[in-house]
């Protein structure tokens, strides 16, 4: 192993060794050393915009006076010599502070970004304090961009990190900087809402309150007034670290949380903006019990609740549980010990499982990692099948997209340009993109960093795939395909992957083709062969689809069968609407045959209805619990919201429901902590949990981590329509966190941040403080534990070459799934806000299928698809090939449909 070579630089008369390479800026911050900056971002690099970050740097040490440089656009050399405290520099800071001051308007008080503005932070750190400024100021229009974000121009500093990120990094295109003589104006064209999937980093990226967060306005709450719990993304199977924030007893908005592994410093706008469904009229607060079938239920207390449920257990009685993607590991394990694990189902089809499966048993079995985002960021080659990533995986399409400038970077490097030195860079990342193919049957986002793209349905992309392997080695079963161009251009993409450093391969499920996944586990298995060590990184369905796998389970179809022979006698549901995993007639004849149900879950829903008994479960925000992702990385949400009304976490109510069935006194299961202990010892593939996270008796010197901070205030007028005096503190006996601004909450586990403070830095740009460098790890490691083992000296696991070809009849159509991020999960479509987003249910056409139909763009037309017949809306798609047809899945109002399948289109 070669150590990392140091230099030494000089600070103030204090010598440091660092890392060369990076900006005296970046090394400032990694120090910990305080240096007032506006335009620099640890993920966007330098671009000298703002001049804040002036230090006076020394030709040697005989010289007495020095120039002022901008340390963000100075390279570490050995040697080095500045000043960060030089009166000069001081002074020079203050005056560009002054200077963006005659222009800033005086609105603090009323300001969103106010008392955790990066702008404040840097006014008081520059030591600027009184205006001499008594003009008139400069002022703009503001625009509506959308439900999402508020736009307040007026405010603008001109740092440019808003287009840089909107534009650079993110890819958008619809914001832009406008400028005339000494006027910037940064925004659209017009008024309309920003297109980008990940417009919401605005709000965390700008430095002041250009852009803020619309939803917070509806319940706004000063930031030092907020209750603050690490948490878990569940609105997709990628795990993004987030900070779930309340007052009130309602959750206010979630922010991203920096894991160096994962998601960095963003999230995506799902995963920001899906966050409202945990305060909707439509959540399920108190329990019911229903005597009538399809009528209302009637609200019951816990007592008269554990009275109905003592018949449902009784010896003897066939008991059935199904569990749910979205359910928490503990949830799961709770449900499979009530039932019995020869009772438990998980909850999703029987095609869905055994996809999930073949992608868990080849990673456990190949040797082959699954790369994380970051890993994802720094390929060099990528190979994307059958998966639409901006809809089903949005930070993952963000990563690949971050990978595509790689070729850029390193010609750069070439070239003399360090690589935080933004503006060149990206000059050069205009005209050099990393190698990226992409087989999917209609276009997306990521085509315009594609070299190729392959439009076609999944079977034709499966047989590419296997294509690619046979010409990577010749140990993976032999595909020739007979169109020759198609075969030229699998060994040009075998080519590229071959000759890559570090080449992934991504593929997932939501395709619902064997094939497909099966073909890209060949091409992962032949790198792998060779002296290259590709990756594969699979998407999943939902936030613990990976946890549930890991679960033994049988499926959904199974149930409904076991249904279909004998009775079931209690039937126990956990956190899953049916109906949308098998059809209404499959879930009915579940229900049919089960002589009592009893529904655990979040929201109401089409099977909550079906509920003899409905019992009130906690969302994220109001529960722990264990999610694994898509690469095996287990990941713990916390509690911000303490449980009102009869809301208690599914593995609580699963407990209560284990004493009533064993006939106890007292639960199995009295504190989180408890049920982890059984759930390790009876799955070994959780052994890791134990090592890793902290059990509710962690303590720092002592004292457990406040959740809320030191200035927070009204802890007594929150309660006094109940109590004139302060109530006492609720005590948390499931974490190492406390509902309180008492404790101790400097530097703790990465896993344990419920929010980012240092002194002097209030906004989220606090987070540098926590980071060993800025856009690097967190310092005592990134949250999460990987639960697959990379297997040594594996066997090269090959799939058999088996791709089922389409067979038409005359005047039908195979019709694929179409995505959204916005509608097609279940959970945040419940966000009112983001239900704003929700696209109207549509299906593609070739438009020579349109012409042939006599169907028009936006026409109605009428989908066939076995039993069912919809009446849907066309958008005309160039890109889809003809005798294909893409149907939007997962959106509200549409019934499930098991996808790809045959259908017919009628005018």
């Amino acid at each position: 192993m070669s150590l990392e070579i140091m230099i030494k630089i000089q600070i103030d008369g204090k010598y440091y060794e660092v890392v060369p390479g990076k900006n005296l800026l970046e090394t400032c911050l990694a120090l910990g050393l305080d240096i007032p900056h506006f335009c620099y971002h640890g993920a966007l690099g330098s671009v000298g915009a703002c001049r804040l970050c002036a230090v006076k740097k020394f030709r040697n040490a005989d010289d007495q006076k020095g120039k002022i440089i901008m340390s963000c656009m100075e390279p570490v050399l050995d040697g080095l010599i500045i000043s960060i405290e030089d009166k000069d520099a001081k002074e020079f800071r203050a005056a560009v502070i002054e200077g963006l001051m005659t222009n800033h308007p005086h609105d603090c008080p009323v300001c969103d970004e106010g008392g955790e503005c990066h702008l404040q932070d840097m006014t008081v750190m520059t030591g600027h304090n009184y205006r001499r400024f008594d003009f008139k100021k400069r002022t703009y229009q503001n625009q509506n961009l959308g439900p999402f974000i508020q736009h307040e121009m007026n405010r603008c500093i001109q740092c440019y990190r808003c287009v840089r990120f909107y534009r650079d990094y993110a890819g958008g295109t619809d914001l832009n900087a406008f400028s005339s003589r000494n006027t910037v104006y940064f925004g659209r064209q017009e008024d309309g809402t920003l297109e980008n999937e990940f417009s919401g980093n605005l709000v965390e990226v700008c430095p002041t309150g250009v852009f803020t967060d619309k939803t917070l306005m509806k319940h706004y709450t000063r930031k030092w007034d907020l209750s603050n719990a690490p948490s878990v993304c569940v609105h997709c199977s990628l795990g993004c670290n987030t900070i779930a924030s309340e007052r009130y007893d309602s959750l206010r908005r979630i922010m991203s949380r920096y894991n160096g592994d994962v998601n960095g410093y963003f999230i995506c706008d799902r995963g920001r903006f899906g966050y409202e469904f945990v305060n909707d009229e439509k959540r399920v607060r108190n329990a019911e019990v229903r005597t009538i079938k399809e009528q209302p239920g009637e609200e019951v207390t816990d007592e008269t609740l554990y009275s109905k449920l003592k018949d449902s257990f009784t010896t003897g009685k066939k008991l059935v549980g199904i569990g749910s993607p979205r359910a928490s590991l503990e949830s799961n394990y709770a449900l499979s010990v009530l039932v019995g694990k020869d009772n438990f189902y998980s909850g999703i089809s029987k095609k869905e499982q055994q996809l999930t499966k073949t992608i868990l048993d080849f990673l456990q079995q190949s040797g082959i990692e699954t790369p994380s985002l970051k890993q994802i960021e720094k390929a060099d080659a990528i190979f994307i099948l059958g998966e639409d990533l901006v809809n089903t995986a949005p930070m993952m399409a963000l990563a690949v997209r971050e990978a595509s400038r790689n070729l850029g970077k390193e010609m750069a490097g070439k070239l003399g340009i360090p690589s935080w030195n933004a503006d060149p860079v990206m000059q050069v990342t205009q005209e050099y993109k990393i190698p990226i193919f992409i087989a999917t049957p209609f276009k997306d986002s990521l085509d315009e960093l594609a070299e190729n793209t392959f439009r076609a349905n999944y079977p034709d992309i499966g047989e590419l795939g296997f294509a690619v392997a046979a010409a990577l080695s010749k140990d993976a079963p032999q595909v020739k395909l007979k169109n020759k161009e198609l075969q030229i251009l699998a060994e040009k993409i075998a080519s590229n992957l071959k000759n890559a450093k570090n080449p992934i391969i991504i593929s997932g499920i939501n395709c619902g083709d064997e094939a497909v996944i099966r073909a890209a586990c060949n091409i992962a298995t032949a790198l792998h062969s060779t002296d290259n060590k590709g990756t594969l990184s699979m998407i999943l369905p939902e936030s613990n689809s990976m946890g549930l796998a890991f679960l033994a389970g049988k499926s959904l179809d199974e149930a409904v069968s076991l249904a279909e022979k004998e009775d079931i006698d209690t039937l126990v549901l956990l956190e899953n609407d049916l109906y949308r995993r098998a059809t209404e007639e499959s879930v009915s004849q579940l229900f049919k045959h089960s002589k009592q149900t009893i529904v655990l879950d979040q929201l109401t829903n089409a099977t909550t209805s079906k509920a003899d008994i409905l019992i009130p479960a906690a969302t994220f925000a109001e529960s722990e619990g264990t999610l694994v992702n898509n690469e095996g990385r287990a990941q713990r949400f916390y509690k911000t919201i303490v449980n009102k009304d009869q809301v208690k976490e599914s593995w609580r109510w699963l407990a209560e429901l284990l004493r009533i069935k064993n006939n106890t006194e007292t639960v199995q299961w009295k504190k989180f902590d408890d049920i982890v202990s059984d759930m390790l010892a009876d799955i070994p593939a959780f052994s890791k949990l134990k090592e890793y996270f902290s059990d509710a008796d962690f303590r720092m010197l002592n004292e457990k981590i406040p959740r809320q901070s030191m200035r927070y205030s009204g802890r007594t007028s929150i309660h006094a329509k109940t109590a004139v005096s302060e109530t006492g503190i609720q005590q948390d006996i499931d974490s190492p966190l406390s509902f309180s601004m008492e404790g101790n909450s400097i530097n703790p586990p990465a896993s344990l941040t419920p929010f980012y403070w240092a002194p002097g830095w209030n906004s989220v740009q606090a987070v540098n403080k926590y980071l060993d460098e800025p856009n690097g790890k967190m310092k005592d490691g990134n949250s999460g534990i990987r639960l697959i083992e990379i297997v040594k000296d594996p066997e090269n696991l090959y799939f058999n070459y088996k791709v089922q070809s389409v067979e038409f009849k005359k005047g039908e159509w195979q019709i694929v799934p179409v995505y959204q991020i916005f509608g097609s999960e279940e959970l945040s479509s419940a966000a009112v806000t983001l239900a704003q987003r929700i696209p109207e249910p549509f299906v593609y056409l070739n438009p020579k299928d349109a012409e042939d139909l006599k169907v028009k763009n936006e026409e109605m037309i009428q989908l066939e698809i076995s039993t069912l017949r919809l009446s849907i809306k066309v958008k005309i798609e160039e890109s889809i090939g003809q005798g294909m047809a893409g149907l939007t899945v997962g959106l509200p109002g549409l019934p499930f449909i098991d996808l790809p399948e045959n259908g017919k289109i009628y005018k």
